[in-house]
């Protein structure tokens, strides 16, 4: 089950569960550009899959780790001792979550933006039928970082190429490299994360190749959060202490003649709209 060719390429289960068992049970699959864009990203998912015990994460991170910034400690590191250290960082992670399994892909980012994405297509699908979760959760298509939008349109191509009784039931874009307070507030996904800090830093701390390299993510990300649950809504009081914005995208993943540059492009022409149309109450 699952042979890829790349020596970066594997597959863990955290609980020491047979591969088999781990997919099976797996009800929530987290697909990731990054080691590490899974913690921050789907900290909802992971949470609720703790404290449910009918409910399991899996977790997806499709590139190798080479590229990664470095600094400090790590600024001697090479490409190799980076994918190694990043390997080990996932790993450690998909224990603290105690997730059912992590697949970590070994893609170099470069090549997945290019002649290796038909390939990555084919992993993931063959994960997603392996374990045919109810919720996945990517990155959304809006993001600016060029390697997130690959891994989420390989993930949209992929749920595709499945039967329509094989695809999961809801499947979300998460923001990242970009927010997405610019989406329209009746088309956000609001992912509650309040009284999720510990969580959410342990995840984050495993990571010290990135916080300790230059990148506080952890703060960013808790900052985000925050922001989103108190600027949601000026005129009423705030119903979460911390919240992360999606994309439904699944519309895209139940309807194949639905083409995803106009699916995006519609909701940034809907944010526009509402924007002028604002606008020219005082500039008629």
């Amino acid at each position: 089950m699952f042979t890829y060719p790349r020596p970066q390429a594997e597959v863990s289960v955290p609980d020491g569960s047979s591969l088999a068992d781990a997919v099976a049970r797996t009800t929530d699959l987290g697909i990731g550009a990054h080691q590490d864009d899974l913690e921050f990203m789907d900290l909802t998912a992971i949470a609720v899959c703790l404290d449910d015990p009918d409910r399991w994460f899996t977790g997806v991170a499709c590139t190798d780790g080479a590229g990664s910034a470095r600094r400090g400690p790590y600024a001697g590191c090479s490409d190799e001792q980076m994918v190694a250290i990043r390997r080990a960082e996932q790993r450690a992670a998909a224990e603290v979550g105690r997730y059912s399994a992590i697949f970590q892909l070994g893609h170099p980012s470069r090549a997945m933006r290019g002649p290796s994405h038909a390939e990555l297509v084919s992993e993931l699908a063959e994960i997603v039928a392996a374990c045919r979760p109810v919720n996945v959760y990517t990155h959304n298509l809006a993001d600016k970082h060029a390697t997130h939008v690959a891994a989420a349109a390989a993930t949209i191509e992929a749920l595709r190429s499945l039967p329509p009784d094989q695809r999961p039931w809801k499947v979300v874009g998460i923001e990242g490299w970009r927010s997405l307070d610019w989406l329209s507030d009746d088309e956000k996904v609001l992912l509650d994360t309040s009284g999720l800090d510990d969580l959410a830093a342990r995840l984050a701390g495993v990571f010290d190749s990135q916080i300790a390299g230059g990148k506080r993510y952890d703060l960013a990300e808790q900052g985000r959060r925050r922001a989103n649950a108190t600027l949601l809504a000026p005129r009423e009081v705030d119903q979460a202490t911390e919240l992360t914005f999606a994309f439904d995208l699944t519309p895209l993943v139940h309807n194949d003649g639905l083409d995803p540059v106009t699916f995006v492009a519609a909701a940034i022409d809907r944010f526009r709209d509402d924007v002028t149309t604002g606008l020219r109450r005082y500039f008629p």
